[in-house]
């Protein structure tokens, strides 16, 4: 895997040294916190650069409505399943992340990331999954803990297409349904900026769950609409959550989208209690959908699974 990345500017370069410390000192501190107790100890195996900044063709518009062009978009590769923990492992990472972009602004490039065991990069790249793809043949490893290589591709088992299957569904919807009880509490105590955010983060990982179960990729981005396109091409059910038909509830999901940067970062951004009692019934539905899409999903792999057994 390629390692050098002089083809970015001397300030890209610069950042990226300071997101991969990020990285390193938000982990260490969560493995702390957690009281990680595995066999082995906590470890970072990689640090992958993918999309347009490790291909080379990446254009900065400064002069966007957000001020900024594309993302650094990054694999993070841990030694231990129960490190890929999102909310346990990488929530402080993100807060991070997004405090020295949007309020200290020393990162002019916001980051997305994802977090995986080897093994599962490996299984990815077995079933052809675009993100593994595209770390093993463009990617740019931006730390390394030795020469260990991501697999070449090749066919996914129908077992191991049903266990990657279960194990995003177990999860990403446990995740949302977490996030969703801090949502209702947060509006139960008027704290409306913050429920809006975890509102968002709730939608966030529900669309995520659907699009890994079905088709183990996922758009490494916050942003909830292209999310909930590339959903909805799964089931026409998920289509059905979110009236659209009225001006108002248009704008309320407009809202919703909004959240994930807005409610944290601009005094503007307001949200009202009918606003967000309306969001919640909506989310919550999404999330009965949701587990009704994914558990049909993995009840047909698990057929075609026990089907391959009887064959062998």
């Amino acid at each position: 895997m390629r390692t050098d990345i002089d083809h970015l500017s001397a300030r890209k370069r610069r950042e990226l040294e300071r997101v991969v410390k990020l990285i390193f000192e938000a982990f260490d501190d969560a493995c702390a916190l957690s009281n990680y107790g595995g066999d082995n100890p906590a470890r970072i195996l990689k640090i992958i650069l993918c999309g347009s900044h490790a291909r080379g063709i990446w254009v900065d518009e400064q002069d966007t409505a957000e001020g900024y062009g594309p993302n650094f978009d990054l694999l993070i590769i841990v030694n231990d399943k129960r490190l890929t923990d999102r909310v346990k492992y990488w929530e402080r990472l993100e807060d991070r992340l997004m405090g020295e972009f949007r309020v200290a602004k020393t990162l002019r490039t916001p980051v997305n990331f994802i977090v995986h065991t080897l093994q599962e990069a490996n299984e990815g790249l077995a079933h052809g999954h675009s993100i593994f793809m595209a770390a093993k043949q463009e990617g740019v490893a931006l730390y390394q803990s030795d020469d260990t290589e991501l697999h070449s591709p090749g066919p996914m088992t129908p077992n191991q297409s049903l266990a990657m299957a279960e194990e995003c569904f177990d999860d990403w919807f446990l995740t949302a349904r977490r996030k969703l009880v801090l949502a209702q509490d947060a509006i139960s105590q008027n704290f409306n900026k913050e429920a809006a955010f975890l509102l968002h983060q709730t939608c966030e990982c529900l669309y995520r769950c659907v699009l890994l179960v079905w088709t183990f990729d996922t758009p490494p981005v916050h942003d909830l609409g292209l999310l909930r396109r590339h959903a909805e091409r799964s089931d026409p059910r998920l289509a059905c959550v979110w009236p659209h038909d009225l001006m108002k509830d248009r704008a309320r999901f407009e809202k919703l989208e909004d959240a994930y940067v807005k409610a944290h970062n601009s005094e503007h951004y307001h949200i009202i209690t009918e606003e967000l009692d309306w969001l919640f019934v909506r989310v919550k539905e999404l999330g009965r959908v949701v587990h009704d899409v994914c558990s049909e999903r993995i009840d047909r792999l698990r057929v075609t699974s026990r089907a391959a057994c009887d064959k062998a």
